[in-house]
């Protein structure tokens, strides 16, 4: 733990009023962030995308059932052309973190779908075993993660709108990313409006916003995430 300062209550009473003046100015800058995401133009999606999932093919609007708007989940799953058998475990962590929640987004005329470029008969035992209860879809064959930054290959090599070569030491120039996209929908058209990648994605993430309040924080000294483990395997 780290050294603490130990001191009265009126002295740890003003230290947390200071605090205090940080953290509003934190969140005024928050919303107004958040209003500007929510100008920002959108984009017509041409390209017919058809998805794999338990009840056979869909295209993007279907995912939207009755709602006017979609949060996608990019869910990185292994390779080509073995592909995995586990999902990604960091992005197994994020969806852990959301699935609690993503029953109140119908009530704000919001749809959710998780989608990963593996084959579904990869994707629907280990969505099983994790007690997922999401759509969970596969672009397998499709250009969908191409389009939307998040399968990198020689001829794909922007992530996070960005060259490859910017990126952090340590990831790898190809293969699967994570990330995040929203969809509006007016009929059977549809538009993207928003997308964010990698630490854009850590508001999304309770238990990290749990720990942050916490003496020792996140505990990550040694790696980001490098302690996750599969939910079922603590």
């Amino acid at each position: 733990m780290p050294k603490a300062t130990i001191v009265t209550r009126d002295e740890w009473t003003a230290a947390r009023q200071r605090l205090l003046v940080q953290e509003k100015e934190l969140t005024r800058q928050r919303d107004a962030l958040s209003a500007e995401r929510r100008k920002l133009p959108m984009v017509a999606i041409e390209k017919e995308y058809t998805f794999e999932g338990p009840d056979g093919r869909r295209t993007l609007a279907d995912l939207f059932g009755k709602k006017s708007q979609l949060i996608i989940y990019h869910f990185m799953f292994g390779l080509p052309p073995e592909w995995e058998d586990e999902g990604c475990p960091a992005c197994s962590y994020v969806v852990d973190n959301l699935s609690g929640g993503l029953l109140h987004l119908g009530a704000r005329d919001t749809a959710f779908a998780a989608i990963s470029r593996a084959p579904f008969a990869k994707i629907q035992p280990f969505k099983q075993r994790m007690g997922w209860t999401f759509s969970w879809m596969s672009s397998f064959g499709t250009d969908f993660n191409d389009d939307f930054g998040v399968t990198l290959d020689a001829q794909h090599t922007i992530y996070n709108y960005a060259p490859v070569s910017d990126q952090p030491e340590g990831r790898p120039d190809e293969g699967e990313r994570e990330g995040l996209s929203v969809f509006w929908r007016e009929g059977r058209r549809v538009f993207h409006t928003y997308s964010t990648y990698q630490r854009g994605l850590d508001h999304l993430l309770n238990t990290y916003n749990l720990l942050d309040l916490a003496p020792l924080g996140r505990q990550e000294e040694d790696g980001i995430m490098h302690w996750l483990k599969y939910h079922d395997e603590y």
